[in-house]
């Protein structure tokens, strides 16, 4: 289908769409078809998840040397952590996460990492959409696109409105662009940056101050907005993606992604916020997809981890091992899957970093293997040159 200036991107476009995309600031959705019942959504965590605050392995006698700190209150205390069997406590931000964990929806899979170990968002993130250690041509979810049967939809067409599909889903398979209603307005945080980048200047300066205080766009409520705008868009898009996904003629692919993870200062304060987002997005995406959530798995990964020791400021810096969330109705959960390494100096990573003894593509390999059917040879082109890495097995109900 050629682009028009006037065509119009309704909800029924999106769905016969191969492959969509949504992105609200730090926020974004993409999605794309396949002839399968069965739904598979991926969630970008961008900036490095710190999966011991959000997964705390509170029974390793090291823990606290390292970062008591960062500790949140004991299992059982008013606003402490959420028991996980006994080792591992949920972060207090995460209740919906913890509610599918009692219901057998969750499965934290703990002192994980990706196919490299550098430090450098940039690389990490790329390399982990990549699923491999260098730059391919495809993101590994457009490559589990290629590999499974394609739909009989009469609309194979390409859809843009300008919005980027991210790496995870880029590659041979049709994309097109999805923006919901609200999206490209300017966020307040927006305003108070021009604003504030014109504060020295003695005619612009005032002339800004005064339109922003006559159209009531004070510090006060800049900040109240753009609170409301930020915990707001991510479950959103999780409501839209839900209602894409539950659709019988809609995507069986999504790919999600959240920001705010990079936690250099305050780190204990700064981390409740997107916990909180990223705990409403999935809660939002269970409730809009309905039945179909019975045949849907979520896997939450992140570029890497953190640092074991708290830095000077109340933060974590760049790290390695880390927390992995896999969840849905057809996960088998309530439970933690780890090969835990332990925390004493001797075993962590160059001697600062929580040492992985499980490779993410090991677990993507295990949800696609047996959600999807896919064999060996499939896999190997999903995620090439990763033959020593086994799928991980029992991830999901038999």
């Amino acid at each position: 289908m050629p682009s028009h200036p006037s065509m119009r991107l309704t909800r029924r476009t999106a769905l016969l769409g191969l492959t969509a995309a949504v992105s609200l600031g730090r926020h974004a959705m993409a999605v794309g078809h396949a002839q399968t019942d069965q739904r598979c959504v991926v969630v970008i965590l961008r900036g490095a998840l710190d999966g011991m605050s959000a997964v705390v392995p509170y029974g390793d006698p090291a823990l606290a040397q390292w970062r008591a700190e960062l500790l949140p209150g004991a299992v059982g205390t008013e606003g402490g952590m959420r028991d996980l069997g006994g080792f591992y406590g949920l972060h207090p931000a995460l209740a919906n996460l913890h509610t599918l964990y009692k219901a057998g929806e969750l499965l934290p899979v703990h002192a994980v990492a990706g196919p490299t170990r550098v430090r450098s968002h940039f690389e990490a993130q790329d390399y982990l959409e990549f699923g491999i250690d260098h730059q391919m041509t495809s993101g590994w979810l457009n490559r589990v696109a290629s590999v499974l049967p394609q739909p009989q939809s009469a609309s194979q067409t390409a859809l843009s409105v300008g919005v980027t599909v991210p790496i995870l889903l880029r590659g041979p398979a049709l994309v097109g662009s999805f923006v919901p209603k609200g999206y490209g307005e300017a966020s307040p945080d927006l305003y108070a940056r021009i604003a504030a980048l014109h504060a020295h200047d003695n005619i612009t300066g005032p002339a800004l101050a005064m339109a922003m205080q006559e159209r009531h766009f004070t510090d006060a409520t800049l900040m109240q907005a753009d609170k409301g705008r930020n915990q707001g868009a991510f479950q959103m898009l999780c409501a839209d993606a839900g209602r894409l996904l539950a659709a019988e003629d809609g995507p069986r692919l999504a790919a999600l992604e959240i920001g705010g993870w990079d936690t250099h200062t305050a780190q204990k304060n700064r981390l409740n916020q997107p916990l909180k987002q990223l705990d409403d997005g999935m809660a939002a995406l269970k409730a809009a997809m309905g039945a179909a959530w019975s045949k849907t798995s979520v896997l939450a990964m992140t570029e890497f981890g953190r640092t074991v020791r708290v830095n000077g400021t109340g933060g974590t810096d760049h790290g390695t091992g880390t927390v992995a969330f896999v969840l849905g109705g057809a996960v088998r959960g309530g439970r933690v899957q780890a090969n835990w390494p332990g925390l004493s100096q001797a075993n962590l990573f160059e001697y600062r970093d929580l040492q992985p003894t499980a490779d993410l593509r090991g677990v993507a390999k295990g949800l696609l293997a047996q959600q999807f059917g896919l064999d060996a040879a499939a896999l190997a082109q999903v995620f090439p040159e990763s033959h020593q890495i086994a799928a991980m097995p029992g991830l999901l109900r038999a």
